[in-house]
């Protein structure tokens, strides 16, 4: 185990309009869950957001919970919490790698997500990941979300203007020339 080595923090994300956060959380594992989901809120918060969290039964259903969200609600960020514990059977590795892909299938879409569901070999490693007081993964991934929020709000604001546009003059389409040539 590496323990505690030192790595760097950016600086807590800043807005100049509230953000409005889900957090979708697995509670299969309920104190590692409730810890991890005290951290998030307590780095919303301090970002000035707010935030609502939701329940799903698994890791495997938090990606569809936030690919729905993103249909039908306007939240500015996701952050995914749960905890998968590696077990005896190859269970494991599919839970872990298809949520993980899922998340980051729809980040590549242009969601803002922190993923923070731990992926750990046994319970105490899980609970020192997800203690607020100690690794603080609820808190990091809230603000991986933050941070991507910051982001797409930063370059979202000068991008009017910018992609496909059809050009001033008309475009003529294919076929017969009876009836309308324009688009």
């Amino acid at each position: 185990m590496a323990g505690h080595e030192q790595h760097y923090v950016m600086p807590r994300a800043e807005f100049d309009k509230p953000v409005k956060i889900l957090i979708v959380v697995s509670p299969y594992y309920k104190d590692i869950a409730d810890n991890m989901v005290a951290g998030a809120v307590a780095e919303i918060e301090a970002a000035g957001g707010t935030h609502e969290v939701v329940q799903v039964p698994g890791a495997l259903e938090i990606p569809t919970a936030i690919g729905i969200a993103d249909r039908q609600t306007n939240f500015d960020g996701y952050v995914a919490l749960g905890c998968v514990i590696r077990g005896e059977t190859t269970h494991y590795d599919t839970v872990c790698n298809d949520s993980s892909r899922a998340i980051q299938l729809l980040g590549l879409q242009g969601l803002c997500i922190g993923n923070g569901i731990l992926t750990v070999e046994n319970r105490p490693q899980a609970e020192v990941r997800a203690d607020p007081a100690d690794q603080n993964k609820g808190g990091g991934a809230a603000a991986a979300a933050l941070h991507l929020i910051a982001l797409r709000r930063k370059w979202g604001a000068s991008k009017e203007g910018v992609g496909f546009k059809p050009p001033s003059e008309s475009i003529l389409l294919a076929g017969d020339s009876n009836g309308s040539t324009t688009a």
